[in-house]
């Protein structure tokens, strides 16, 4: 009988030794890495939330990182706009002043002034976050506004704000200086003003004449083109009669003219001579009030038609939304008042000025979509022609969908559209949409700078779109939808801001188109009138500086941007708080606790000693130790 060795390797106790020394290993891998396994197999039950948690986790870096991007564009962004708000300010300041004094080239010191600022904003408008433009909307790569030399002075191919002005004062003063009014005198005793042509969007418009001259006819405004005319009738005015006549400038401003009747010598400004002869000849008086007549409009014309013609060029360069413009609409009969939002449709309502002449039955058709007219109960795509034609833009907004309500001013109906392209507006009465003064069928949108449609400017008629041949003042993009949807991020899993950006938004456009105007216009530093054109032009640049109500401002735009960070800021509270939560779950399912760990380890080589200890025990028995 023999007795077999004792195989440690196969031993039952050799086995528990070769787990002891693992789980040593395993105890002291943890112990020195703090993790309780290197491997997800190792980990436990718990893993599977603690990989849900990391990838939470790793979402809320993203975000965080999108923040912080975020907020650099946004605090610089802001920054410029700051910028803008100040020289807003210097202009408005500038332009309050009264003091007009003008140098050799024509300018006040304010106006010096201004064009320095109108190259600084458009410095400020091209700012850059890296290599993003910040107004530039979704164009993020491409510059957003031209250079300042080039937008006002043009280039080799296309005109800039300088020439577009200068053609604009031509077309508005006329050939002879009178706005385009022609004065005349029909017989020996009465005077007739008219305007030149029927429609033109040029110069001086008749609005209203008023009379209290003794025994005198006053006849219209009215026909086409619109005219008036005073006729004494064989009588001479009292001392201290008056006539007065209101005029509707390109600008749509309104200014008057009071001419009194008087016997002083000499005859006092803003008055003409009553006939002294024995006896009274009222024709003379009559030719007294000509020439007064005469020299008052051409002061008008040449002080605040000039000024209102530097702002409406302005307008006709800058303001280059998508849009249909229709000519100026005015009665033919009396009293002559330009169309407007209240005009009714049918020409029934008490407010009429001109009657567009739709009836029910009729159909305007908008992009594919049909607006019937009926008598009265309108519903849906429906509208009565009793309405306002306030109410048909509006419609024809909520068809189009425009960021940009339609307006009317000055008589002139703007339909403005986000989308140039797409605007088709077409009617069963073409007669009656060419009273709202659209002559083309189908009425499409075009994208301005407006130019003098012919050559010589002084006897032009019309206005054309200039793009081809004129500088394009802004360069981002310009396509449907807000300015602020043009850059969107998302900063939370459901949260998402938007913080993008255009040069051309109204309250930004309208700053750089009055600054432009101020700081671009000259006059002859020795001219009769030039101290009054600077004047007017003063007054009329300090009020598009200031806001006005339902106007957008600069700092709504930093309120929104400023949303935006609150929104961004609340998020990233939300998720700091998260992540402390996450990384706990994350810990517990993975990480060892050293106390532990140290506590088991030594627990083990305790076990691990005294299994050593059997083992040795076991390795000196014998057969003769046995027995």
């Amino acid at each position: 009988m023999s007795i077999s060795s004792i195989n440690y390797s196969s031993s039952v106790l050799g086995s528990q030794i070769r787990n002891i020394n693992q789980q040593l290993t395993d105890l002291s891998t943890q112990l020195s890495t703090g993790k309780l396994s290197q491997n997800y197999s190792g980990m436990g039950t718990n893993e599977g939330f603690a990989i849900a948690s990391r990838a939470q986790l790793s979402n809320i870096s993203a975000y965080t990182d999108t923040i912080t991007n975020v907020n650099v564009n946004i605090n610089l962004a802001n920054t410029a706009l700051q910028a803008l708000t100040t020289i807003r300010n210097t202009v408005q300041t500038g332009s309050a002043n009264t003091a007009q004094d003008l140098n050799v080239n024509g300018q006040t010191i304010a106006q010096n002034t201004a064009a320095a600022q109108f190259g600084s904003m458009v410095g400020v408008l091209n700012t850059q976050s890296g290599n993003r433009y910040l107004f530039s909307g979704t164009a993020v790569n491409t510059q957003s506004v031209a250079d300042a030399g080039d937008i006002i002075n043009g280039t080799t191919t296309q005109a800039g704000f300088k020439t577009v002005m200068a053609e604009r004062q031509a077309a508005d003063l006329g050939a002879n200086g009178m706005g385009r009014l022609v004065q005349t005198q029909p017989t020996p005793s009465s005077v007739q003003v008219s305007e030149d042509v029927a429609g033109s969007p040029f110069g001086l418009k008749i609005k209203a004449v008023s009379s209290t001259l003794t025994g005198a006819t006053v006849t219209g405004p009215s026909g086409s083109p619109v005219s008036f005319s005073v006729d004494l009738n064989g009588n001479n005015p009292s001392n201290g009669d008056k006539l007065s006549i209101q005029f509707t400038l390109p600008d749509g401003t309104t200014e008057q003219i009071d001419l009194t009747a008087s016997s002083a010598t000499p005859t006092p400004l803003g008055s003409f001579a009553i006939d002294a002869s024995v006896p009274v000849n009222p024709n003379n008086t009559a030719a007294n009030l000509n020439t007064a007549l005469n020299t008052a409009i051409k002061k008008l014309s040449n002080t605040s038609l000039v000024a209102a013609s530097a702002v409406t060029a302005g307008d006709n360069f800058f303001n280059t939304a998508s849009s249909a413009i229709g000519m100026p609409k005015t009665n033919q009969a009396a009293p002559a008042a330009p169309i407007s939002g209240a005009t009714a449709l049918s020409g029934t309502g008490p407010s009429d000025s001109i009657s567009p002449g739709f009836a029910a039955g009729d159909t305007i058709t908008v992009n594919g979509t049909t607006l019937s007219f009926v008598a009265s109960g309108a519903t849906g795509n429906q509208i009565n022609v009793t309405d306002s034609i306030q109410t048909l833009l509006s419609k024809i907004d909520a068809i189009t969908g425009t960021s940009k309500p339609s307006t009317v001013h000055g008589g002139a109906i703007t339909i403005n559209t986000d989308d140039a392209a797409s605007l088709s507006i077409t009617s069963s009465n073409p007669a009656a949409l060419g009273s709202l003064g659209f002559s083309a069928t189908p009425v499409t949108a075009t994208q301005p700078p407006l130019r003098v449609g012919s050559s010589p400017a002084s006897s032009a008629t019309t206005l054309v779109n200039g793009s081809a041949t004129t500088v394009k003042w802004y360069l981002g993009n310009d396509g449907p939808g807000s300015a602020r949807s043009t850059a969107v991020a998302r900063v939370d899993d459901s949260v998402t801001v938007q913080y993008g950006a255009q040069a051309d938004e109204d309250a930004i456009r309208r700053q750089l188109q009055a600054i432009a105007v101020f700081g671009t216009f000259s006059t002859s530093p020795t001219g009769q009138y030039s101290g009054g054109q600077v004047s007017a032009l003063s007054q009329r640049v300090t009020q598009a500086l200031t806001s006005q109500p339902g106007q957008q401002r600069i700092e709504d735009i930093q309120t929104d941007i400023a949303m935006a960070q609150n929104t961004m800021k609340d998020a990233s509270t939300r998720q700091t708080q998260a992540k402390a939560q996450l990384q706990s779950i994350v810990d517990q399912a993975e990480s060892a606790s050293p106390d532990q760990v140290a506590s088991e380890i030594l627990a083990l080589q305790n076990a691990l000693q005294a299994s050593y200890q059997v083992t040795s025990n076991l390795a000196q028995l014998s057969l003769v130790k046995f027995l």
